[in-house]
């Protein structure tokens, strides 16, 4: 799973107005057109209908990316520190004022989300890396999505698409954590939410539960054959069950953990009431599924060495760190709140083939379904074949293993300025050429909203 993040846009802005360099006068232009470049990309994604934005996606990327580095020489220079092995002279005339959309606001619904005017160059790199890291996460989502989709896909296709997914949030989570180690971060505490440490330090968390889900999931045919039941020309189940090696069983339910604890320190940092209310229930969300998958994976584990009882209280357990109603009838849930949440897997099979905002629950009903899927399976083994008592799950989840982690997360290094681009910044700007302004207004032109997932 992957968080639906909306892209926040920006104000028009001319950095040569408040910086100027005597050593290097080229590059506060050069900067500026940069970020123009991106402003423009930015608008023109908000524009877009949901469904298209996901081709748009490397758009962005490239506009950000080729922004940063002349951003961060701006912000380096500015403390008085060299640029590579470069000295560069900057003298802030004036400190930067620039509006950024704070997308992850909380707000009434159907009020616009607030663009607030910002001072400083500190705030411009922290929502410009922000930008960034957001990117990765949709890419990460584009490439999820093709698992959803009501097509068959090899193992190999399955494989190769979760390992791209993984590498994008785990490139987000190291950026995020980047973003932390900057001294201005600390000092952002009347900052927009977007930006402020508690919120930064839940989403480099965030990010890390998210990859370490991903692991699981690269290898989880029980997952698969759920993903591919979509599929109504699939025939796969006729003649193949899923298995999973009892060892691997263990270990998957201690990574599922380790997810989970992420998870929980994301939801515990992000405070209700100013931050995203789809936002914090999704990590809540994200928290119940890693807890409830690996209850499900130690439920495995006990079935494979022919405890079908215990791995019935282990299931059983699962679908109450999901918050399942704990009834079933034949395989289905019984009662109100079983109506419900079938009601609810349905509409997310929609989203699904519609391309919409699918996931939003942290990926809790796809887990159901499994839990749900073996639990029918193994009750009619065990009334049948090979009788044994259920015990209580209170113990047994009280029971469980400490998680491990698996991903060991590299440094997001910045990209600078090589030394030949740095020398051209050193010739005064050439009159005739004029910043690129882009075809997007600077306010307006946001038909979608800024909310990405409101069609659902």
């Amino acid at each position: 799973m992957s968080f639906p993040f909306a892209l926040p846009t920006t104000s028009s802005v001319l950095l040569s107005g408040f910086v100027e360099s005597a050593t290097h006068p080229s590059l506060p232009l050069a900067a500026t057109t940069k970020r123009s470049v991106l402003k423009d990309a930015l608008k023109k994604h908000k524009r877009l209908a949901p469904r298209d934005r996901t081709a748009h996606l490397p758009t962005v990327q490239d506009a950000v990316s080729n922004y940063v580095p002349y951003l961060l020489a701006l912000y380096t220079a500015s403390g008085l520190r060299d640029v590579g092995t470069e000295r560069v002279n900057l003298d802030v005339q004036r400190p930067l004022e620039v509006e950024w959309r704070s997308t992850l606001s909380a707000t009434l619904p159907g009020r616009e989300l607030p663009r607030p005017k910002l001072i400083g160059l500190h705030h411009e790199v922290e929502f410009t890396l922000s930008t960034l890291a957001y990117t990765h996460s949709l890419l990460a989502r584009s490439q999820l999505q093709m698992l959803h989709d009501a097509t068959m896909m090899s193992n190999e296709q399955r494989t190769s698409a979760i390992t791209a997914a993984m590498k994008h949030l785990l490139e987000a989570h190291s950026i995020h954590k980047y973003l932390l180690g900057l001294p201005s971060i600390s000092a952002s505490k009347d900052a927009p939410p977007d930006i402020q440490p508690s919120t930064i330090s839940a989403l480099t968390a965030l990010g890390l539960a998210e990859a370490t889900l991903l692991v699981v999931s690269k290898d989880d045919p029980y997952a698969a054959v759920v993903s591919d039941d979509r599929n109504e020309s699939n025939r796969d189940w006729m003649f193949k069950a899923p298995s999973i090696p009892k060892v691997r069983a263990h270990l998957y339910a201690r990574l599922c953990l380790a997810a989970a604890e992420h998870a929980g320190q994301a939801q515990g940092l992000l405070g209700p009431g100013k931050i995203d209310a789809d936002l914090v229930k999704y990590v809540a969300d994200l928290r119940r599924t890693a807890r409830g998958k690996a209850a499900r994976f130690l439920a495995i584990d006990a079935e494979l060495t022919g405890k079908t009882g215990e791995g019935l209280a282990w299931l059983q357990g699962a679908k109450r760190e999901l918050g399942l109603a704990s009834e079933l009838k034949d395989g289905q849930r019984k009662g109100f709140k079983g109506l419900k949440q079938s009601w609810q897997e349905r509409r997310e099979d929609k989203r699904v083939e519609k391309g919409g905002e699918w996931g939003m629950d942290g990926g809790r009903l796809e887990e159901a379904r499994v839990v749900e899927m073996l639990e029918a399976k193994w009750d009619k083994q065990n009334s049948t074949i090979n009788v044994q008592l259920v015990p209580a799950c209170e113990p047994l989840l009280a029971s469980m293993p400490s998680g491990r982690e698996y991903h060991s997360p590299q440094p997001y290094i910045p990209p600078q300025l090589d030394t030949q681009t740095l020398s051209l910044m050193r010739a005064p700007p050439d009159p005739s050429e004029s910043v690129f302004r882009g075809d997007e207004e600077d306010s307006g032109g946001e038909e979608y909203g800024a909310r990405a997932w409101h069609e659902q």
